[in-house]
Parts: structure tokens; sequence; C-alpha cells
């Protein structure tokens, strides 16, 4: 189910007003918490189930392990505590651990990795693998929720949570609909025990999240969609386009990835916020970002931060020798670009910015823009500038390398691009009205870079929100038409 869809238009509201029709019952608080939940495990199920139905054995049976597994490591090192089991029972909550980590990782990997794999041992051996292929359809957003049970697991192991017996909260935990197929990941420290206790309607973060959805909307259906139309057909005749055109699109699907992206995240965060969830922070204004150091604090936080936490610093992240330092930059980039799909593009692009992130990171500049830009000031000095304007295009190189469907594609748009014919006018035809909303996307943006989302206005008068609520529905209305599915549902 799209959240720009008629289904979803229909489908929310009616999941809000049972939703909060439980939460606002005259019965025992426990019972109707219990309740509470289950209905978000079925309006969850239901919306995940909207696609293809046989998916939901999947992530229920990922959800049934990864809590079980939670209270077997539990209950093995608390035995360990007694002095019941000794290094047996330690053994053993590792045991667990590593059961659930090598059964979620499994699942991934078949369905997401094995052709690939497959393929590739075929090409370099030269021999034919099609009988060994399994051609099974990707299950949408598997490589979200594996990650977000994952992290549950490990953060019982290292105690940072306690186990839950409540398997109701744990599967809502785990299918919460909002983010359930494209985040953002969220850690069990933060949401699970959200649905652990008794929840109440905010009406102003009510409000809130129905502005943020309105900006998620506006990022997805006028920016990422009508980018999308213009890109699509470069991107299918590159090969005889000219390097100014080439360029335009590659532009312009950074902000298609952006728009589609973030704008999801928004509409997901600001659908949790009806529902009196607090989901966390997925983007930061990336394209504001004066180093690649900084942009990657502010791209995907989720994901990003998921990958310092359960692996660079377990690697030992940058408190080690030089040498180290360079692999564990390697292995978190390379792993970030293998999570988005099998190809060699993602690796290439993981790489990539492994390569520009390294040096930051060896002289100890990684940490140096850590504020926002221009903080305090109206406009960015002269340097700022220059630094914005160089790490959005060092971006839109990488890009290039993900979008490409082969790195060899990749390489021959560049080359198309370094073209004398880069100066040439680029085919722009059709778009006017789209530059005026990427525009709009960045003047909004700059001057809300401060605020959680960019639609946070609630300082602003009453009249003069409700002006930008309807220009902005208007804008949705009249520049939506090009239905595109979220990019990171592949993934």
């Amino acid at each position: 189910m799209l959240f720009n869809s008629i289904e979803f238009a229909i489908f929310l509201p009616i999941v809000f007003l049972i939703y909060w029709a439980i939460g606002y019952a005259r019965i025992n608080d426990s019972l109707k918490l219990r309740i509470q939940n289950a209905f978000v495990v079925v309006a969850s199920y239901v919306f995940y189930g909207w696609w293809d139905w046989r998916f939901l054995l999947l992530i229920a049976f990922t959800s049934f392990c990864s809590w079980g597994s939670g209270l077997l490591i539990s209950r093995a090192q608390n035995a360990t505590e007694d002095n019941r089991g000794g290094q047996n029972v330690s053994f053993a909550s590792r045991f667990w651990l590593t059961a659930n980590i090598v059964l979620n990782l499994g699942i991934l990997a078949v369905f997401k990795y094995y052709d690939f794999f497959v393929t590739e041992f075929g090409n370099i051996f030269g021999i034919s693998t099609d009988s060994l292929l399994l051609k099974i359809i990707l299950p949408v957003g598997i490589s979200f929720y594996t990650f977000q049970a994952l992290s549950y697991s490990i953060d019982v192991y290292r105690r940072k949570i306690e186990p839950t017996n409540d398997i109701i909260a744990f599967f809502a935990f785990i299918s919460f609909f909002p983010q359930l197929v494209a985040g953002p990941i969220e850690r069990a420290t933060n949401l699970l025990p959200q649905f652990l206790q008794n929840r109440k309607f905010s009406y102003d973060e009510g409000v809130d999240g129905m502005r943020q959805i309105l900006w998620g909307l506006f990022k997805k259906i006028v920016v990422a969609d009508n980018c999308a139309f213009y890109v699509n057909q470069v991107w299918e005749t590159y090969d005889t386009q000219n390097g100014s055109t080439l360029l335009l699109a590659a532009i312009l699907f950074t902000f298609q990835i952006y728009g589609d992206f973030s704008g999801y995240s928004d509409i997901a965060i600001g659908t949790a916020k009806l529902f009196g969830i607090k989901l966390m922070r997925n983007f930061n204004n990336p394209y504001f970002s004066r180093d690649i150091a900084e942009f990657w604090r502010r791209w995907h936080i989720s994901l990003t931060t998921w990958f310092r936490d359960y692996v660079y610093i377990p690697l030992g992240g940058s408190r080690v020798g030089k040498w180290k330092i360079v692999r564990n930059t390697f292995v978190i980039f390379l792993l970030s670009g293998f999570w988005h799909g099998a190809n060699w593009t993602f690796i290439a692009w993981g790489a990539y910015h492994a390569l520009l992130f390294l040096p930051l990171i060896l002289l100890g500049k990684n940490r140096k823009n850590t504020n926002q830009v221009a903080e305090g000031r109206l406009v960015p000095t002269w340097k700022e500038c220059g630094q914005i304007l160089f790490t959005f295009m060092l971006a839109v190189i990488g890009w290039i390398i993900f979008r490409a469907e082969t790195i060899g594609q990749a390489w021959e748009i560049m080359k198309g691009i370094c073209d004398v014919s880069l100066f040439s006018v680029p085919n722009h035809a059709g778009i006017h009205a789209l530059f005026v909303n990427l525009l709009l996307l960045v003047i909004v943006e700059w001057f809300q870079r401060n605020k959680q989302h960019s639609l946070d206005i609630a300082n602003l008068p009453i009249y003069l929100r409700y002006t930008i609520y309807i220009g902005m529905s208007f804008i949705i209305f009249a520049f939506g038409g090009h239905t595109v599915n979220f990019i990171y549902f592949q993934f």
C-alpha cells in the first residue's frame, strides 16, 4: 500500500479512529494496551499484505524468532550471574544471539543475494547457472525489518534493554506500519518501550504530524515523481544524449532520491505521531552539508547509525591503528552499499564514498562540521557555499553510480557528461514548473533547517498557517500525476 495512494487515504483514518476508540475505551488499562497493540499488528499486517499476503508468514517468523531469542539470551545471562552454569551458560547466550543473527541474515541472503552470488559464480567459471536460480520475489522492506529485529537481540545481549515477555507488543514493534517497509530503522530501546505503555492522543503532536505528512507528500509527489519522469526518459536513451542533459538528469536524480526517501520518512514519522508514537529523525538536510562526513551524518541517519553502533564500533571504530581505521571505514561503506541491493553498482557506490570519507577520518576532520551551516545567520559565507556545492557534486557522482544498472553504464554516463557537449543547452522541455518546485524545496528547507521538519510552523499566525496548508495542497494536486513507486521499497 503506497502512502500516496487512495487506498492509504482510506486506510489511515479508519485505523486512526479504531485505534483511539480502543485507547479511550473504559476497560482495564492493561487489557486496553494489549488490545490496542494487537490492533496495530492486525492493521500493519493488512498494510504489508496489500502487496503479497504470503510474505506475512516471513515477517511473522522473523518476529517470533527474534522475540524468542531475546528471552533465551537473557535467561542464559541470568543463569551465569547466579553461578548455575558458569562458562557453559555464557556460551549459551552467545549461541542464541549468533543463531538469531545467522537466521535473520540467512533469510535476507536467500531472498536478496542468492541469485546474485550464483550468477556471479557462473560468470567467473563460465558455466550456466539458470537451473540453480530461485527467481523469487524480494519481499518489500525485508532489509529494514530484518535490521530492526537484529538490533533487538544485540541490545538484549549487551543489556541495553530488558527482553519483553509481551509478544504482541514485540510484533507491533517489528511491524508498525508507518515505518515497516522503508524505515526509519528503529531501535528497540526507543520504539519497543512505547508499545509497553499506555498512550494518550496529543492534539499538538497530531497536527504537527499532519504538517509533516503534507511536506512529505510534496517531496514525494511533486519533487521526486516529476524528477523521475524526466530522469527515466534520459536514462533510457543516455547514449544519444548530450553532456548537459546527462548532467541535468544526474542532478535531478539527486533530488529525486532525496525527495522520494526523505518524503517517505516524513510521512512515516508524521503518521506515527498520529498514533502517539515517536520515531527517530532519518534525514537532516543532507544537501546542505559542507563535507562528505557531514553528509553521512544527515543522510539515512537510522541506517548510518545502525552500521556505526553494530559494526564500526565493535570493529574498533577509529580508536585503533590507521590500517584498521581504513579497514573499518571500507567495511561499513561496502556493507552499506551491499545492503542496498545485489548489484556491483551498489558496492562501487559504497567504495566511492569510503574513498571520499577516508581522508577526513584519517586527518581527524570527520567531526569538523557538526553544527548547522550558517548557524545564526541568514545566508552562508562564500566559503560555505563552495563547500556545499562541492559536496553536492560529489554526491551527484555517487548517485550516478547508484542509479546505473551496471558499472559500465555509469562510466559511459560520466564520460558523456565530460564531453564537450556539456557546454550546450540541455534538453529541458516540459520541466520548467519542476525547477520552480525544486527552488521552493531548497528555499523552505534552508529557512527551516534548524527545525525537526520543514513544515514545523506552529509559531506562525493561524491565517498564515492555513494559507500554507491550502497552497501546499494545491501544488500537490496540480503537479501530481506521475505515480512512481518509492525507490527504497526495492531494498
